[in-house]
């Protein structure tokens, strides 16, 4: 039987205290300053790190009844993998995509990688970590050239540094798994 999302949450929470929470001072990819750094990656890159954010986020996308779940290269990508794969296993299945910050100059010269989204279609975008919002913003503005539309975005966390209030101005609500306020900070 499957913990419960509050289970899968705590060990979510222990798992990221422990292994991708590192404090120092740290350059964020906003620009800003910080004395500590969530790497995502860390976990969202093993085994059980993968299956925990899967399984949170699949949840938290249930009532939506999304054609695909994606997000900003390079913290989207093994979300939006781990999310696909335990959505086929769970007879739910639900596409991935990825979001260069531009159009490749080669190949097929696309911007949003994956499974083609069609126009009208409803996604999630997904990112390990918010700060100010801006890499989601600008997965929007990729995907907006599609037609498709955003239901929301869900962040592992949200540092509470303005990304919420910035989305907002763009027009997608921002749901996290935990705020930074949990980890102590």
């Amino acid at each position: 039987m499957e913990a419960g999302l509050a289970e899968l949450k705590r060990k979510l929470l222990a798992l990221l205290e422990k292994e991708a929470l590192k404090r120092g001072q740290f350059l964020l990819s906003s620009g800003k300053a910080s004395n500590y750094y969530l790497d995502g990656r860390i976990i969202t890159l093993t085994p059980e790190g993968a299956y925990l954010v899967a399984s949170i986020i699949l949840e938290m996308a249930r009532p939506d009844k999304v054609a695909a779940i994606g997000g900003p290269t390079l913290g989207a990508d093994p979300i939006a993998g781990a999310v696909a794969a335990l959505s086929h296993m769970k007879g739910e299945p639900v596409r991935a995509f990825i979001v260069r910050k531009a159009a490749k100059e080669h190949g097929m010269s696309r911007q949003v990688e994956g499974p083609a989204l069609r126009s009208g279609e409803s996604v999630i975008l997904v990112d390990d970590v918010a700060t100010t919002g801006k890499a989601l913003i600008e997965a929007k503005v990729a995907l907006d050239k599609l037609g498709v539309k955003i239901k929301k975005a869900i962040v592992i966390v949200d540092r509470n540094e303005g990304a919420k209030e910035n989305l907002a101005k763009a027009g997608i609500a921002l749901e996290s798994i935990f705020q930074i306020a949990d980890f102590g900070l």
